[in-house]
């Protein structure tokens, strides 16, 4: 019993990773890779799940929405990502910064800041983990 309590949470989160790759796998102008998943022991119903974005040169996402019940935190691993949520001003952040953005945020713009080196942000997801669909882009 006690293996289907700990099993079951793991494999949703998983899959939650796994939705947001093949959303982000439609976006021709970054890449997202799976870097964590984990359900919160201590809070039920909620997962950790962490992706790795990389932009090539002036690559950028498509504008979209997260999952309503997910707060994001975004680290800057390395170059400069030009990040916008709707109802603030763009902001570029460099390596070594942070941002968030709050459940059910519009995001506008997330894009490389340099058309000559790549960027790289750490995204982690604290989401519902019945909430598959992290990603959701803009029609």
């Amino acid at each position: 019993m006690k293996t289907k309590r700990i099993l079951l949470p793991l494999l949703v989160a998983m899959g939650l990773a796994l939705a947001e790759v093949s959303v982000a796998a439609d976006n021709a102008g970054d890449s997202v890779k799976p870097n964590f998943s984990h359900a919160i022991p201590n809070i039920p119903g909620k997962s950790l799940v962490a992706v790795e974005v990389s932009y090539p040169p002036g690559g950028a996402s498509m504008s979209h929405r997260h999952a309503h019940s997910a707060f994001i935190y975004a680290y800057v691993v390395s170059g400069q990502v030009v990040s916008q949520v709707e109802g603030q001003p763009a902001r570029t952040y460099k390596a070594g910064e942070a941002f968030y953005e709050d459940p059910g945020a519009h995001h506008l713009v997330s894009r490389n800041a340099s058309q000559t080196e790549p960027a790289k942000l750490l995204a982690v997801f604290v989401v519902e983990t019945k909430d598959t669909a992290l990603t959701t882009m803009d029609k």
